[in-house]
């Protein structure tokens, strides 16, 4: 029982690791829009090529605007006020 809390406690993508994560993502698919466009050009018309395309560049856009927001950080958290005045 405790294995399985343990591979359950996931901690969310952060710092540096989340930002690259979001470029990678980005590119990637990039270059899967890239082929699916070369790929589909003798077989549909160019309005469903460039739907397709856009779909797959709107699924980039908010996949790594999504791991660029969790890998930038946090705000800072308050310190508490002193309880003792000088």
């Amino acid at each position: 029982m405790i294995g399985m809390t343990v591979l359950m406690d996931v901690a969310p993508v952060g710092g540096a690791i989340g930002v690259v994560a979001g470029i990678v993502f980005f590119l990637i698919f990039i270059a899967v829009a890239f082929i699916a466009f070369k790929l589909l050009k003798k077989t549909v018309g160019m309005a469903i090529r460039m739907a397709v395309v856009l779909i797959i560049l709107a699924i980039a856009l908010f996949g790594s605007v999504a791991l660029f927001m969790f890998g930038s950080g946090t705000t800072p958290r308050p310190r508490p006020t002193p309880t003792r005045t000088r």
